[in-house]
């Protein structure tokens, strides 16, 4: 049982798959942040945020052993 439920954690990955999977939703260049354009600021942005998911699901399946 304990080892369907760390699989499930594994399904929060498909967050940032999904955020950058469908180009129209960042493909512009307004608005920009700090000069970038949005379409580098929001793909950078889903790197820092693929980090914290991945330390949560790290320290979630780590509370399970």
């Amino acid at each position: 049982m304990a080892g369907k439920v760390r699989q499930v954690y594994y399904l929060l990955f498909l967050i940032p798959f999904i955020g950058t999977l469908i180009p129209p939703f960042y493909a512009k260049v307004t608005p920009s942040l700090f000069g970038l354009p949005y379409f580098y600021w929001y793909l950078i942005l889903w790197i820092f945020i693929t980090g914290i998911i991945g330390g949560i699901v790290y320290f979630l399946s780590e509370a399970k052993r």
